[in-house]
């Protein structure tokens, strides 16, 4: 006999999981109903409708990938460490790095998802120019490597989405990135 009501953090993982996977053709009531076990009123019980679902799992993706990820970085009290930390996090393969790759793609000609978009993209980028900054780049300067380092990231993990990443994958960012913006990773 089916569950009647998942958690709501269950319908958010799961859906986070889809979305990764599939983008928005990969979130379907019925089927998440049924890989949860339980009915898809359990789904309306906690979501009114589907654009509520979606706002929930672009809240969990700003906590997960965005202030989890910061809150990691600044548990580092060594600069040096905090810089390597930060390398390590946002360059490493995440098996659900395609969430905001689908979002991007969801997100046209809705302008109130675009402007979350863009809010996340302005945040990580100004944290960035903020490590930049206290590792002894002008603050000017420490914006447009930060922005630099950004669009890296993107083509980076295009690039890479597909293949295995190796073991130094930090020493070879680091290189590509020294080279990039003449500044020492």
């Amino acid at each position: 006999m089916p569950k009647i009501v998942a958690q709501k953090e269950d319908w958010i993982k799961l859906g986070f999981a889809l979305f990764s996977q599939d983008g928005i053709k990969g979130i379907v009531v019925e089927k998440m109903a049924k890989k949860l076990k339980c009915n898809k009123s359990s789904f309306y019980w906690h979501f009114k409708k589907k654009e509520e679902f979606i706002d929930a799992l672009i809240t969990y993706w700003i906590q997960t990938d965005t202030d989890m990820r910061i809150k990691e970085i600044e548990s580092e009290k060594d600069k040096e460490k905090k810089l390597e930390t930060f390398l390590r996090i946002i360059f490493r393969h995440d098996p659900f790095l395609e969430f905001s790759f689908f979002l991007k793609r969801y997100a046209r000609g809705k302008v109130r998802i675009q402007a979350i978009i863009d809010d996340i993209d302005h945040r990580r980028i100004q944290y960035a120019s903020q490590l930049l900054h206290e590792f002894g780049c002008a603050k000017k300067e420490s914006k447009i490597r930060a922005e630099i380092l950004y669009k890296y990231l993107g083509g980076y993990h295009e690039v890479n989405r597909y293949k295995p990443q190796p073991g130094n994958y930090l020493e070879i960012v680091k290189r590509d990135l020294s080279l990039l913006m003449d500044f020492a990773f």
